[in-house]
């Protein structure tokens, strides 16, 4: 509250009021109030006011202080504040003499330090200067010596002993001794820098961050010992057997003898051939280093990875009775599978196409005497033979079926030589003896041909007349079957690891690749690693030929195989190895080598072959073809049948022939190559077929070989160029030749066999020599243009651009036709 005169009242609590300011009173140009309270008089500064000792004003002031804060409680206070500030004085000069005694003791370090740094360097000087005095007493005193030694005058001691010229001491200069003392100091602090660090030298005992190995321990304990002995002895050598492959690293050579790398390197190079430790030499140069350094050689190949699969003996309390494996062989539509189905009581023609079988079919049947017999069911199309061969190769008994009223046929023939070449016994089945036309003895007179001699002729080879409609004679098949296995004395060793033969393969949609395996050896469990061609993998699981899964399959027992990683060829052997990485190397192996292989067998050795293969190609026309099937026998067949197409005009050329459905890749190769793509039993894709109907590539569909190989062979037929020929068609005799203006030489001719044509090709034969041969310009009879003349008729004749007859020349006439042309 401020009256007119602008003086400040102040309303205290505490029984101040207004009417008790008396006065106020100012010290320069800050006015202070003066208050009257009933207990003391009280000067209070007004706010912003300075106190006489300095400062703030205290929190005295009404104005700044609190509400409710009594004069004691802002004595207490103010107490408090200035006792804080006491002690704040006290710390800070406290902090102060502590920094200025640690100053002052960093400063008596360094100067400790220097001073000891500079005894250390005074002592240095010292002992240099010392090493120097006695280095040059010592010089001294040996120039004396010679001195002396050179003069033998008696003043010459003296002489010796005041050397005409003393060097003066070396001196340092003060700046090297700077320079030394700031190298130290450098050298000093990074070492102790360095001091408290752990390196890997120091924590495994070695110098330099090196350790010694202990070949080099040893090495130095021999050393010292041969010192100690008192002479350097030669330690023995030591001769290694070193396996020596077609080819190997230089470094990998020396590791095999133990030898140093540097001294194989410095070896070759003194051969001439310069080369690193990274480099790769032949096997022959290899062996004469091995010779030079006084090892053996060992040469090994590729080839002995698939030492691990090789034939073991088995003895005989290991071997136990095993099934017969039964092939049925002979030509097709004679009742092979018809036979088969009698005996398994199955139907399985009507599953075929075209009634004929076109894959190896693998069963087993069991006996009414309780004997278990495994079937081979081989095709009997000529496009089968490697099938054939193949059943032929995996069996113990071949039953050759021969129809009596079609008797030996060529595809019979060929499975005769088949089971001659396994040297296998053969047991024939003279099937269809229920036909009225059937003639068994026919069959066995026709079979004395070729070799094969029936018992009922007097051989040694059974045969059973047998129908597969009626049944008839079945049962002494089987018999035949039993007594000719019971002669063999089959056994097998089911206790070991598996081996079998790949009846046939083929890629499965849903399952992947699969095999029909007939196990030979040992038995195979679902769970074995094998390698079969140039295929491996895991048996996932075992098949049966009822279609049912099995845990394992002894001897001759046909199953199917799943778990390869690829469909291996018809004809491989199955193995077991131990280890993954076993089979996978050995697969490696045969895949380089079949790819080897077949690149030598189409490579030109000699620039003369070479142009010979250039120049038989080009003049050959050529049908590039691709083929799918459904089983790998089949491709196979297939692709051989393709190759006997042609004869040295035209050809086929498979350029893809695969198992499984034709897909979008197939189709890009057919287009590419301008070729069309054959399916057998198997199907395109969607993609396929879409890229196909883009692309224009032909596709065809074929469940039956035989439509196959016509559709091909009709194709190829037609490269061929037409075959011209020529048919005579008569002869003239010029009787005279005219001169006609504007015509030239005319011939008068008589026609004395057949007809003269005017459309007809001509010769002119003089003294039975072709002069001339071309076409007729005219042809009159009388003066009239006539298109033929027939014989014992007069006519005129004149030649196209030639005129050189004579009387007495003889005209031949001959037409030209053009005869389309077929491949056998």
């Amino acid at each position: 509250m401020s009256d007119n005169d602008g003086k400040k009242t102040l309303g205290l609590r505490g029984g101040a009021r207004p009417g008790n300011v008396k006065q106020s009173f100012s010290h320069g140009r800050t006015k202070n109030v003066v208050v009257e309270t009933k207990r003391k008089r009280v000067v209070v500064p007004k706010p912003g006011a300075a106190k006489p000792g300095g400062g703030a004003a205290p929190s005295g002031d009404p104005s700044r202080r609190p509400a409710g804060i009594s004069d004691a409680e802002m004595a207490r206070r103010m107490k408090a504040l200035q006792a804080a500030k006491a002690r704040e004085a006290e710390e800070a000069a406290a902090r102060e003499a502590a920094e200025k005694a640690r100053e002052e003791e960093r400063a008596r370090r360094r100067a400790e330090q220097e001073a000891k740094e500079r005894e250390q360097r005074e002592a240095e000087e010292r002992a240099r200067q010392k090493a120097e005095e006695e280095e040059r007493k010592r010089k001294e005193a040996e120039e004396a010596a010679k001195r002396a030694a050179a003069a033998p005058a008696p003043e010459e001691p003296k002489a010796a002993r005041a050397p005409a010229s003393k060097p003066a001491p070396a001196a340092t200069p003060r700046k090297q001794d700077r320079e030394r003392e700031q190298r130290g100091r450098g050298k000093g602090r990074d070492d102790n820098r360095r001091s408290g660090k752990l390196t890997l030298g120091q924590a495994t005992g070695g110098e330099g961050n090196r350790q010694r190995s202990m070949a080099a321990m040893k090495r130095k304990q021999e050393r010292a010992r041969q010192k100690a002995m008192g002479g350097t002895v030669e330690r023995e050598k030591v001769i290694r057997d070193v396996q020596l492959p077609e080819a190997i690293v230089v470094s990998e050579l020396a590791n095999r003898m133990a030898e140093r790398v540097a001294d194989v390197v410095k070896s070759l190079m003194q051969m001439g051939m310069m080369v690193t430790q990274n480099q790769t030499i032949d096997a022959d140069t290899a062996e004469l280093i091995i010779e030079e350094f006084g090892h053996k050689v060992t040469r090994v190949s590729d080839s002995d990875v698939e030492d691990v699969i090789k034939e073991v003996e088995d003895s005989e309390d290991d071997l136990q009775p095993r099934p017969p494996v039964i092939t049925i062989m002979g030509h097709v539509d004679h009742g092979k599978t018809s036979l088969l189905d009698a005996i398994r009581d199955a139907r399985v023609v009507a599953g075929e196409a075209g009634g004929i079988t076109q894959h190896i079919g693998a069963y087993q049947v069991k006996t009414d005497g309780g004997t278990t017999l495994t079937f081979l069911d081989t095709p009997g199309h000529a496009a089968f033979t490697s099938m054939r061969s193949r059943g032929a190769q995996v069996t113990d008994i071949v039953v050759l079926v021969v129809a009596a009223d079609d008797a030996v046929m060529p595809q019979t023939i060929e499975a005769i030589n088949h089971a001659k070449a396994a040297e296998v016994p053969m047991i024939v089945a003279i099937n269809k003896v229920d036909k009225p036309d059937a003639n068994p003895d026919k069959v066995r007179t026709d079979l004395l041909q070729h070799e094969v001699i029936v018992e009922k002729m007097s051989g040694d080879v059974q045969d059973v007349e047998v129908s597969a409609i009626t049944g008839q004679g079945l049962d002494e098949l089987l018999e035949a079957i039993a007594l000719q296995a019971e002669i063999l004395e089959l056994k097998a060793n089911p206790n070991r690891a598996a081996q079998g033969a790949v009846i046939e393969a083929q890629l499965d949609v849903g399952r992947g690749p699969v095999a029909t395996v007939l196990v030979q050896n040992g038995t195979l469990r679902q769970g074995d690693i094998f390698v079969v061609g140039e295929q491996y993998g895991k048996v996932r699981a075992l098949i049966n030929d009822k279609g049912e899964r099995v845990k394992e399959a002894g001897p001759s027992v046909p199953v199917e195989v799943l778990g390869l990683n690829g469909t291996p060829e018809a004809g491989d052997v199955l193995n077991v190895t131990e280890t993954e990485a076993q089979a996978r190397e050995i697969a490696a192996y045969r895949e380089q080598a079949a790819k080897d292989k077949r690149a030598a067998a189409g490579a030109a050795t000699t620039l003369e072959q070479l142009m010979q293969k250039a120049k038989e190609d080009e003049n050959v026309a050529e049908l590039p073809i691709l083929v799918k099937a459904d089983v790998q026998g089949s491709a196979e067949a297939i692709v051989q049948a393709m190759e006997k197409i042609g004869n040295e005009e035209v050809r086929v050329r498979v350029l893809h022939s695969g198992v499984g459905a034709i897909t979008e890749t197939d189709v890009g190769l057919a287009e590419a190559s301008g070729a069309p793509v054959f399916g057998f039993n198997v199907r395109a894709n969607a993609s396929a077929r879409n890229t196909a109907n883009q692309k224009g590539v032909e596709i065809r569909y074929y469940s039956v070989i035989y439509d196959l190989v016509d559709d091909v062979k009709a194709a190829a037929s037609g490269l061929l160029s037409a075959e011209i020929r020529e048919k005579f068609i008569g002869y003239a005799e010029i009787r005279e030749v005219f001169k006609v203006t504007g015509v030239g030489k005319v011939a008068g001719c008589l026609v004395t066999e057949g007809v003269a044509r005017r459309s007809a090709g001509v010769r002119l034969l003089r003294d039975n020599v072709v002069i001339h041969e071309g076409t007729l310009k005219t042809l009159k009879r009388f003066k009239d243009e006539v298109a033929e003349v027939q014989s014992g008729q007069e006519c005129g004749m004149a030649f196209e651009n030639y005129d050189d007859i004579r009387q007495g020349d003889v005209i031949e006439i001959f037409e030209r036709e053009e005869v389309t042309r077929t491949l056998d």
